[in-house]
């Protein structure tokens, strides 16, 4: 499964005492879980105490999903979880790779936002050209319109510069091809 979703967690306590919880728990396989409990008792089965020095927890370290420099230390562990589970992500393919898309030109507060809103419907109208560039956009929008060229003049028109004029309003380039957020 390619849409696996690992975390460290760290407990603010721990962090601060420097004892030996203080490098976080061990590498936490979100979709192993189906809810915040059973990832309390495998923190609490790493010595984590969850209702003493280790309540505070912030994600240390996260895998498989792309952070567009955001601060994870910031993203509460329980947050994070029940956004992805509520989302969908951890178990579809085709969730997590709008989700990747998504986080290389939005925020995951942004995503979070769109999940509180839309629920597991998120992804309503976000749509992925992959693989393709701004000409390929471009000549695919123009294809989809009613406008029409002659075949002699197609190697003359900026299909690049109509996908990009396009995608001002709804189109960014991430680094598998084209997102479009409406």
């Amino acid at each position: 499964m390619t849409n696996e979703i690992k975390i460290v967690i760290g407990s603010w306590g721990s962090y601060t005492a420097c004892n030996d919880r203080a490098l976080g728990s061990g590498w936490l396989c979100l979709n192993n879980y189906s809810d915040w409990n059973q990832i309390a008792a495998a923190l609490k089965k790493q010595g984590f105490d969850l209702n003493g020095i280790d309540a505070e927890l912030f994600v240390q370290d996260i895998d498989g999903l792309p952070s567009g420099g955001e601060n994870c230390d910031y993203i509460s562990p329980k947050e994070l979880f029940e956004t992805l589970k509520e989302s969908g992500i951890l178990h579809s393919e085709h969730l997590y790779t709008v989700l990747c898309a998504y986080l290389e030109v939005r925020s995951f507060r942004e995503f979070t936002e769109r999940v509180e809103k839309f629920g597991n419907n998120w992804d309503d109208d976000i749509y992925i050209y992959e693989n393709y560039d701004w000409e390929d956009y471009g000549k695919e929008l123009f294809e989809n319109s009613d406008r029409h060229l002659d075949d002699d003049l197609t190697d003359y028109f900026d299909f690049e510069a109509y996908g990009k004029s396009f995608g001002l309003s709804c189109a960014e380039e991430y680094s598998g091809g084209i997102i479009e957020i409406l």
